[in-house]
């Protein structure tokens, strides 16, 4: 878990991390959050400036909370418009220098008001909060989300339509996926696989296992780093949900478990598949919650253009044992440790710290209630007549998310509000748009 620090002891601990950036040769440090259209905003400060901003914090405009993905703003009910002003301090438990960005050192931040409290619309402290209300219960989840990309030329064509999954692709693009394992390593990222993805130009990289709020943070590190190594290779980058009409798109899978006392509860339990009690309810209060959590794990209309059948997007509100078709697969993998739960339905347009924070609150939910795991699905539901899909467009999503009492306690009220009011917009915003003109609008900002 995050540490806490008072601002005396954030300015101590940046007098000692500034020696060491000094003696790393490095020159500024980003700071950076994502706002709730999942896009990551940063300022940077030079090295000198970091004492100052651990204890006093940076200012940031509270507007990007109503920001949408075209940079332009909505309103919601708690957000002031160009009034006011936040504090960004940073995570100095986080901070890294960046391999692939020479000089320059990154950190993700919480966002403060001006009086020290937490900001009420601050996703990264929701994803804490969540966290804690896990912990209190004598219960930890390790987490990871799958970073997938394209890989375009300037142009934006594809860097490679070499087979999905193909060596042919892997030896044309040998040096870059090197350069991207580099980078990672020395940032202190444990890789767990690099490899071509479905799509023309796709790759995927998943690193280790953490805790919730280090998992999204990781997130972030690594398509950062994926992006600059990009760029020193000549290449663009797009986690846009869909990159070209009609073709598979780019995930963003959230894989978690959950433990107690070093025991992963999807192991070596009663239930099917070695499922613990508590797993099986924990996951039964995902499932119930999950066309609602859509409105945080695909948060974007071109999130539906990629969430359809067949094209291993889970599509349907169900379960299964290593079932791609299924929006939730459970994953037993060949030892104890590895077994964990994967929402396929999720995508990179998606804030990170919301869709755990709101995974982890729905998956609580379902332990306080002690519900039961549904039946299976052990074979693909687009073939049953008793499938049912999930939302299949943004409107439909927020129609279940305004639904969700359960949501919206735990983001609280502004949260829950400023949330809501960016995905009305976004659905308003491309309401006359074709599925084309969805794509073509998108396919950069993220």
């Amino acid at each position: 878990m995050t540490t806490t620090y008072s601002p005396a002891e954030r300015a101590a601990q940046a007098r000692a991390a500034e020696a060491q950036l000094a003696a790393d040769g490095i020159d500024g440090v980003v700071f950076g959050w994502v706002d709730n259209a999942g896009l990551t905003r940063v300022k940077s400060v030079p090295r000198t400036q970091l004492e100052h901003a651990a204890e006093y914090g940076v200012g940031a405009v509270p507007c990007f909370d109503v920001s949408l993905v075209d940079d332009s703003f909505t309103t919601a009910p708690a957000s002031t418009g160009p009034v006011g002003d936040l504090r960004l301090v940073p995570d100095l438990d986080r901070l890294t220098p960046l391999a692939a960005q020479p000089g320059w050192a990154w950190a993700p931040a919480d966002r403060y008001t001006q009086d020290g409290t937490p900001h009420p619309g601050c996703q990264r402290s929701f994803a804490r909060q969540v966290t804690e209300a896990v912990e209190q219960r004598g219960l930890s989840v390790r987490a990871g989300i799958e970073i997938e990309w394209v890989a375009a030329d300037a142009a934006g064509t594809p860097a490679t339509v070499a087979p999905a999954f193909g060596m042919n692709r892997f030896i044309e693009h040998s040096d870059y996926l090197r350069e991207v394992l580099r980078a990672l390593t020395a940032q202190g990222l444990t890789v767990l696989q690099l490899h071509p993805e479905y799509a023309a130009g796709q790759f995927e990289v998943s690193v280790a296992a953490e805790g919730p709020v280090e998992a999204a943070d990781t997130t972030m590190l690594v398509r950062h780093t994926v992006r600059a190594v990009s760029a020193r290779h000549g290449l663009r980058v797009s986690y846009a949900p869909v990159f070209a009409e009609g073709s598979i798109g780019n995930g963003g899978h959230l894989h978690l478990s959950l433990w107690r006392q070093g025991h992963n509860l999807g192991h070596g339990g009663p239930g099917r598949h070695g499922l613990h009690p508590e797993a099986e309810q924990f996951l039964a209060g995902v499932l119930a919650e999950l066309p609602a959590l859509l409105a945080l794990g695909a948060p974007s209309v071109s999130s539906y253009l990629r969430l359809v059948p067949s094209r291993f997007a889970g599509a349907y509100r169900c379960w299964g044992l290593e079932n791609r078709e299924a929006a939730l697969r459970l994953i037993t993998g060949s030892a104890a440790g590895q077994a964990n739960a994967e929402l396929k339905c999720f995508d990179a347009a998606a804030n990170p710290y919301l869709e755990i924070g709101g995974v982890l609150a729905a998956g609580l939910a379902g332990l306080d209630a002690g519900l039961p795991l549904p039946p299976e699905t052990p074979s693909d539901p687009a073939a049953l007549a008793s499938a049912e899909r999930l939302p299949a467009t943004l409107p439909e999503a927020i129609d279940a998310y305004e639904k969700s009492e359960l949501l919206r306690q735990a983001l609280g009220s502004e949260l829950y509000e400023t949330v809501l009011a960016v995905r009305r917009a976004e659905a308003e915003l491309f309401s006359m748009h074709t599925d084309a003109d969805v794509v073509e609008a998108v396919r950069w900002r993220w």
